[in-house]
């Protein structure tokens, strides 16, 4: 899941984007409203973590923007302690659920992940491919009967290729989305993740689901291998 944090107070920021890392989303951070809106429009965001009082534009005016273009992002926004008028006007302009600052790091994951539910019941839950099957929702892969274990990092790449099945992607875009828009680090740690993920869904069974396009990027067969 990729997600996207509009918060000018930036050490919170960065706390929210090592946090939710941490827990396997990707994560990408705006410190003002304006910039926050057009990395919203620009780029394919699952959910939204918006504060409310942003420079710029302030939160309620990014949501209703963004609403009004049509983003169906799940959008979470950040009121002020108490503030029942925040939250009412927060549900007003789109907003999917707020959270009263301060608030608890384990309840606001809780609140995404609950956002991120109710997405997937709007597209497809479970993703098959042969006797591959991938289930986002519970984080769960297996072939068969077999349950694989996958990092985070490793069911997050093999998410991302089964979303588009049969198509080459290349490796720029999976740094991209799942790692995020400013990775700087070495572009190889994409194939250090396709290795890990083939390993374990395709060498135990004798299967070649996960395949190296040369010069072009990676493919996930659409049968499963």
């Amino acid at each position: 899941m990729r997600v996207l944090v509009v918060e000018d107070e930036r050490r919170l920021a960065v706390a929210l984007q090592r946090g939710l890392q941490s827990e396997g989303f990707t994560v990408d951070v705006a410190h003002d409203g304006l910039q926050g809106l057009w990395m919203a429009t620009e780029h394919g965001y699952d959910l939204i973590v918006l504060d409310i009082m942003l420079p710029g534009l302030n939160g309620y005016r990014v949501c209703a923007r963004l609403r009004a273009a049509g983003n169906e992002s799940g959008i979470l926004m950040l009121t002020a302690k108490d503030g029942e008028y925040d939250e009412a006007e927060a549900l007003d302009t789109g907003a999917d659920d707020f959270l009263s600052k301060p608030f608890s790091y384990l309840v606001l994951v809780a609140r995404l992940r609950a956002l991120a539910r109710r997405a997937g019941r709007r597209g497809p839950q479970v993703l098959r491919f042969g006797d591959l099957v991938l289930d986002p929702a519970r984080h769960s892969c297996s072939r068969g009967d077999t349950e694989i274990r996958l990092t985070a990092r490793e069911f997050a790449v093999l998410e991302y290729l089964a979303r588009r099945p049969g198509e080459v992607v290349p490796k720029r875009e999976i740094l991209e989305q799942v790692w995020d828009i400013a990775f700087a680090g070495d572009p190889n740690v994409v194939e250090v993740h396709i290795s890990a993920v083939r390993r374990k869904i395709d060498a135990p069974f004798g299967r070649a689901a996960l395949e190296t396009v040369r010069g072009a990027g990676y493919r996930l067969a659409a049968d499963g291998g």
